[in-house]
């Protein structure tokens, strides 16, 4: 619809009031499907910061409450706002999901399935620097294991934070087979650069 060009004329907290009046949060999830696509139709593209509001506004409260699988609309809607602004997606959604005390199991495996199915290589990147950003956890180990089944290139000096943390931390995992599972990874999809 022509009047969502209105969310490329407003201030930051005008896109927040839109937002909240809206009720976009709480918006049921089959009409979260149809905005992503109007988002993804919009031209000029959202600004960084817009999408990044979007992404908040749209997702962070579901699945931050997420207690069993996200349906298949939720899932729908998230994998096509990822398609057009995964690294807003990512500061925002990502970030908080990892940060989440707790298990967060749901989570968890939402994040991984993004970082398979969905997101770009640079955003893979991105989460794997959030990752390496925040003590590791048993629970955040499946998803530097999604990171490196991507088999993506990675800066060396990302590889090199990877392979220190890993060192780092393996005492405090010496009995997890999670954390054995991703050294061998490590040292499977990048043997030829660590030594």
């Amino acid at each position: 619809p022509p009047e969502l060009s209105i969310l490329n004329n407003c201030s930051p907290s005008q896109l927040e009031g839109l937002c909240s009046f809206l009720q976009l949060s709480t918006c049921p999830e089959p009409f979260l499907v149809r905005f992503c696509s109007w988002l993804l139709a919009l031209t000029p593209d959202l600004s960084y910061t817009s999408a990044a509001i979007l992404a908040e506004q749209l997702f962070l409260r579901r699945v931050l409450s997420l207690t069993q699988l996200p349906s298949r609309h939720l899932m729908a809607a998230l994998t096509s706002f990822c398609s057009k602004y995964s690294h807003p997606f990512c500061r925002v959604l990502v970030a908080a999901v990892l940060q989440e005390p707790g298990e967060g199991a749901e989570q968890t495996k939402l994040v991984c399935e993004l970082v398979e199915e969905c997101l770009e290589p640079h955003a893979v990147q991105l989460v794997l620097s959030q990752v390496l950003e925040v003590p590791l956890s048993e629970k955040l180990l499946p998803v530097l294991q999604a990171v490196l089944g991507r088999q993506e290139v990675l800066p060396p000096e990302l590889l090199d934070l990877l392979v220190l943390t890993l060192c780092q931390q393996a005492p405090a995992f010496a009995t997890s087979l999670n954390f054995a599972k991703l050294v061998t990874a490590v040292l499977t999809v990048y043997q030829s650069q660590v030594s």
